[in-house]
């Protein structure tokens, strides 16, 4: 059986949430995390996310117990890649905007015109500021 959830920091508090869902052996995600994937710029880090994503279904058919804590400790852990490749993309686009500017394209055109074509999408994951302040 297999379950549809978003992308968020402290969905399952339970430890013994799944105890009788011996079935369970799937997670699919809902929500911006897939456009935010997609939007990546480097392809290793999009190969990254999806490899982590998809590892909560490598995990669960193997546990009969402690389902809730594999998924907690999961969703953790791909929030935690997320944002830092969304932090590795700001740098770079920051990087190009700073190259634009100094081989003498207008500011104004970089912010306006390129910059907005390269942003990820406004998308902000529950959990995303927590994993920022370096919370666990």
């Amino acid at each position: 059986e297999q379950i549809t959830i978003p992308l968020k920091h402290g969905m399952f508090d339970d430890d013994n949430m799944f105890n009788r869902c011996e079935k369970l052996e799937r997670v699919d995600l809902v929500g911006g995390v897939h456009g935010t994937v997609a939007a990546l710029l480097m392809e290793e880090w999009r190969n990254d996310v999806h490899e982590a994503i998809d590892s909560i279904n490598q995990i669960l058919p193997t546990h009969n117990y402690d389902k809730a804590v594999a998924i907690r400790c999961w969703i953790r852990s791909v929030l935690r890649k997320i944002v830092h490749y969304k932090t590795q993309h700001r740098l770079f686009l920051n990087e190009a905007a700073r190259t634009l500017e100094l081989a003498s394209l207008p500011s104004d055109i970089v912010t306006k015109s390129v910059l907005p074509f390269l942003d990820l999408p406004s998308y902000t994951f529950d959990g995303e500021d927590y994993e920022e302040h370096g919370m666990t």
